[in-house]
């Protein structure tokens, strides 16, 4: 067996990176419409709203853990996408970690789908149907409420992915609060189980691109048909556009009133000093502290 996995080992480390990606997000809505799928199907007799947050928490807290120590576990377009504005993960990577991460959504969803055949079948009477009151196609992607309006969805979008790079970036910031490295697909999980409680009444907190978009591509595909892009006013296009903006704009607010302001590092002075000093450069508020003596 030791032999044969060798066999398989894959040495280009972005194949690497996009399989983790892919396992990544994949056990996130494994976990995350399964918990839908389970309280759908039983009327909320085996489960309720909360259970679905924890669904998604847990299965947010399991993917980064699977996935971290290979591609960082973004499993999710919006962080990729922040990730690269910020000059933390190289553009040309950007498009592949984004495919593989809608593959493992549209893999889970299938799995979902295929766990849950007899049950979705059963509750919807045989008949897959977008909207009304035995509707099945919530449990593999989000749909507004009757109430929201698409921009009121697009605004809903915008503040929860904004409130979730917020603490992501919090809990990756060592200059902030220094954790121990365990905790913080922990604390993530966290984060998304309280922007369930708090912000999933509108929309379902779709929050990711990906966790939207692939399982209802798959949908699509399984007999739901074309309403599933129809449906809520063409609501599909808001858990894409929406999350993007809101990634950029929370990861702006956290740059401008939380990491800009850190005082440098010894190391990050140090090299400031032998930058100057190799430019020749006359400094006239006196010798800096990092070049003198100890």
């Amino acid at each position: 067996m030791e032999r044969l996995l060798r066999k398989c080992h894959i040495r280009s480390q972005l194949v690497r990176e996009c399989m983790a990606e892919c396992l990544g997000v994949y056990i996130l809505i494994l976990f995350g419409c399964g918990s839908v799928a389970q309280v759908t199907t039983t009327e909320d007799k085996k489960g309720q709203y909360l259970s679905i947050n924890l669904g998604f928490a847990l299965g947010v807290t399991f993917g980064v853990f699977v996935s971290r120590g290979v591609s960082g576990a973004h499993l999710n377009p919006a962080v990729s996408l922040s990730l690269c504005v910020l000059g933390r993960h190289p553009w040309l990577k950007l498009p592949f970690y984004i495919f593989f991460q809608v593959l493992g959504a549209f893999l889970a969803a299938a799995t979902v789908g295929l766990q849950y055949y007899d049950a979705i079948q059963t509750y919807s009477g045989g008949v897959l149907t977008v909207t009304g009151p035995t509707a099945t196609a919530g449990i593999f992607s989000t749909y507004p409420a009757d109430y929201l309006s698409v921009w009121g969805g697009v605004v809903d979008q915008v503040i929860g992915t904004a409130a979730l790079l917020l603490c992501v970036l919090a809990l990756g910031d060592r200059k902030n609060t220094a954790l121990p490295d365990f905790v913080q697909p922990v604390l993530v999980g966290a984060a998304v189980l309280v922007l369930g409680i708090s912000m999933g009444s509108n929309s379902g907190y779709a929050i990711n691109p990906a966790r939207d978009f692939g399982p209802r591509l798959f949908t699509y595909i399984a007999g739901w048909g074309v309403d599933v892009f129809k449906a809520g006013g063409g609501w599909w296009w808001v858990p894409i556009v929406a999350p993007c903006v809101g990634a950029l704009l929370g990861t702006l607010i956290y740059e401008l009133m939380i990491e800009v302001h850190h005082p440098p590092s010894a190391s990050e002075l140090h090299t400031s000093c032998l930058e100057v000093t190799e430019g020749k450069m006359v400094l006239e508020l006196g010798e800096p502290d990092c070049v003198k003596p100890a």
